[in-house]
Order: structure tokens, then C-alpha cells, then sequence
């Protein structure tokens, strides 16, 4: 029994634009669609998770996914919203690549299910990979004219007088490939939908053309908006880079929080999009927060939802943990907690100092500590004075002047904490 996907995509604020008929063909009975996944590197990113929750609640409504890895398309380069051509790849590398997303891609999909709507990983390689190029032009090429592919925005942006790079052969031929995808998919997998971003509607409607001239068939399109920050910077990117779901990218701990630091507007958006919670959850939610906006309590759950789906309960509670240490109140202990990633993730920017082991042996004094040894403050009377105040903390807890700093305080057998008040931090790294 299949429910109303496209409601639901409304109501999320998911869906930019769809062939007429498309609702009407969802209604009727099981149908498989599918998105296609750029196998550039062996990790997604959060700019990939739209299309993936798009189908994951095609899933949910009863719906057969089926998730496309681009291995032929990632030998080209889609020229869409792009002004330069991408680098290539190699086959052995593609192959990782697919396998990495396959386990990434399986915390949101069901590929194992008995259910007939189990999804399915497929790489366009694999049917493109024999089919030469004299056979392509001669049984799909013919099917389409060069007015139809110039029309599209893709190639008239790459075309215009404003890109300095032009566009390769290589590169327009993108949109026939992409479209081949989509009738291969038609004739051997009964696939009659395919989804994407808003940018890939020219593409799309490529491959329902073919699947119109060439398999005498009717092919749907549903794009979903590309996502936007409110400040208009640019969703998914920090200044380190993309946000990724592998763990050694980008650490559970900074994950969490990039969603956790959304503001109001994108948070009021984001939890639509990228949360299974129902209509009724997440209005009582937005109400909540805008009687008290301070608790930031769309942020947290947000950041709690998706951590959770990505990585796993337990990393979540690292997150939290890691992220008191900073803007709650922590011990000693939780410090001693973190893992060596995560304490340099939270303490990241913060100023260090290079001290040896052997100063430990015998106790390292605190006014060593705070000025001679490590300049965290300007001089031995301005540490006698901090540690006459009361201000002075070693891994978060208060010390006085006659405290010695030994192995026991080691954090991961290598830092010391040291603060000074609530916000100044410095960290010993001991060699």
C-alpha cells in the first residue's frame, strides 16, 4: 500500500518543481525512482543528503529507490552549476568509492528487506562501460538535436559570454549520458521516476525524452529545491571544508555541531528536510522555540535527529558531552573521556605550548605552567595574581599556587587543559 509521497515532500518543503502526472502516477501502485550520486570521493556530504531522504521516504511510502552511483557520469563531469571541468577517475577508485557509499548510504536505506521495495545500488559504469562510442551516437545520439541540448541552462550558462572556461565535447555530451541512465533504468528495471536537485531538471527531462523516442514510454521528473543558508553563504561548507557523514572527515563532535549552530530561520527549515519527525512533532517544536528562542530547542533537536541517523546514539552523546565541556559544566573527568580527535576538534584555534614528559616527573609548577614555560599569560606576577583570584583551572578544575601539574593530569597520555576564567583556554601538548 503506497502513500502520498509528494504531500509529503510538500509539507517539508522539499519539492521545487514535477512533470505533470508525476502524483497522480505515485498513486496508483509500487513504483521504483532513482537519484543519482557523484562517486567523486569515498564519502558522502550533507550537500548529498536531500536526495538521499528523498528516497528514503519514497521508501517509506511504499516505493521502490534505487540509489545510482555516477561511476560513467563521474568520468565526465556534470557541467551543471559548475564552471570548470572535474578531475577523472580511475575504475579501482570508483570501486572504493561505491562501496564506501553503499555502507553509508544503508543507515538510510533498506538494500536487505524480503519487502519487493527494497532498494537497489546500481552503477552506470557497469552498462556504459562496453557500449562504444560509434554504437552510442548512432542509437541514442540520433535521438536528440543539438537545439534541444543547447536549450537547456546548464549548457547556456557554460556557453555565455561570462564563462572564460567555454565547455568540452566531453561535457555536453553529459546530459545524453544522464539521460541514457534513465531509459537504461526504464527498460531494465521498470524505473519510471527520477529525482534530483533543482539544477538537474534539463537532464532529467533529457532522459524522458529519450525514454519517450526510444522506448515508447512516459518517464517523470521531481526536483527538490537547492538547499540555501538564510546569510546567504553557502549550505554543507565551513571553512575546513564539506561537512561529511564519514567520521574521519569530519568528527562526529563537528557534525553535531554544524546543525547545532543553524540559525532560528534555516533551523525552522532544516528540521523539515532532514528529520522523519511527523507534521505534528515539529509544529509543536517551532512553537516551542518561539515562545523562548534562547533555548534553541529546534537546534538541539535537529542536531540530535541527524547525528543520531549519520553516526550513531553513542557518538551523539559524545557530541554532547564534548560540547559542555566548552558551554557547560564539565569535570576532569569527561575531559579525560574525549579521544584525541574530539579534544583537538573542541579545542581547535586554541593557543598551545610544547612542554616534555620528563618536566612532569618531578610535578610541573603552576607559575611555570601559566608564564615561563608556555607564555599563556604575560608574566610570573600575572599568574601569582590569577591564582590568588581563584581564576586558574587545570583540566576544568580550580587549582591554587602550590598546585604541581604531573602524568596524572595527562588527557589522552598527552595534554593538559589549562584555563584561565570561563573562555581563555590554552593547551599543554606534552612530548
Amino acid at each position: 500500500m503506497t502513500s502520498n509521497f509528494v504531500e509529503e515532500l510538500k509539507w517539508r518543503g522539499m519539492l521545487h518543481d514535477a512533470m505533470p502526472g508525476t502524483e497522480e502516477h505515485l498513486m496508483n501502485e509500487m513504483q521504483s525512482a532513482y537519484v543519482g550520486i557523484d562517486p567523486t570521493a569515498d564519502s558522502l556530504h550533507i550537500g548529498h543528503l536531500v536526495g538521499v531522504m528523498m528516497l528514503r521516504h519514497f521508501q517509506l511510502a511504499g516505493h521502490k529507490p534505487y540509489a545510482l552511483i555516477g561511476g560513467a557520469t563521474g568520468m565526465i563531469g556534470d557541467p551543471s552549476g559548475k564552471s570548470a571541468e572535474r578531475n577523472l577517475l580511475d575504475e579501482p577508485t570508483l570501486r572504493h568509492n561505491q562501496e564506501a557509499l553503499k555502507g553509508q548510504l544503508s543507515r538510510f536505506l533498506d538494500f536487505d528487506g524480503e519487502a519487493d521495495n527494497a532498494a537497489i545500488l546500481v552503477n552506470n559504469y557497469d552498462w556504459m562501460k562496453d557500449f562504444s562510442f560509434l554504437d552510442f551516437i548512432r542509437d541514442v545520439g540520433k535521438h536528440i538535436t543539438v537545439n534541444y541540448m543547447m536549450a537547456k541552462d546548464s549548457v547556456k550558462k557554460r556557453l555565455s559570454s561570462e564563462s572564460k572556461e567555454g565547455m568540452s565535447f566531453t561535457e555536453f555530451t553529459y546530459q545524453m549520458v544522464q539521460g541514457y541512465d534513465f531509459l537504461y533504468l526504464y527498460q531494465n528495471h521498470n524505473c519510471t521516476l527520477q529525482m534530483g536537485g533543482s539544477d538537474q531538471w534539463g537532464n532529467i527531462t533529457t532522459g524522458t525524452e529519450l525514454i519517450r523516442r526510444i522506448g515508447g514510454g512516459k518517464g517523470y521528473a521531481l526536483t527538490c529545491p537547492l538547499i540555501t543558508k538564510a546569510d546567504g553563504t553557502k549550505f554543507g561548507k565551513t571553512e575546513g571544508g564539506n561537512i561529511w557523514l564519514d567520521s574521519e572527515r569530519t568528527s562526529p563532535y563537528k557534525f553535531y555541531q554544524y546543525w547545532l549552530n543553524t540559525s532560528d530561520v534555516d533551523a525552522e527549515k532544516y528540521i523539515k528536510i532532514f528529520t522523519f519527525l511527523s507534521k505534528e512533532e515539529i509544529d509543536e517544536l517551532i512553537k516551542e522555540h518561539q515562545e523562548a528562542p534562547h533555548m534553541r530547542v529546534l537546534q538541539k533537536r535537529l542536531a540530535e535527529e541527524i547525528t543520531v541517523m549519520v553516526h550513531s546514539q553513542e557518538d551523539l552523546e559524545n557530541a554532547q558531552k564534548a560540547s559542555n565541556i566548552l558551554f557547560g559544566k564539565s569535570t576532569s573527568k569527561d575531559l579525560k573521556g574525549l579521544n584525541e580527535k574530539t579534544f583537538l576538534d573542541v579545542f581547535d584555534g586554541v593557543p598551545q605550548a610544547e612542554i616534555s614528559k620528563s618536566e612532569l616527573t618531578s610535578g610541573l609548577d603552576m607559575i611555570g605552567a601559566l608564564a615561563d614555560k608556555t607564555g599563556f599569560l604575560a608574566s610570573n606576577s600575572e599568574a601569582r595574581r590569577e591564582l590568588k583570584q581563584n581564576s586558574i583551572s587545570v583540566n576544568k578544575e580550580k587549582v591554587k599556587n602550590d598546585y604541581l601539574i604531573t602524568e596524572d593530569d595527562l588527557i589522552n597520555g598527552k595534554f593538559v587543559l589549562l584555563q584561565r576564567g570561563k573562555k581563555n583556554y590554552f593547551v599543554l601538548v606534552v612530548k
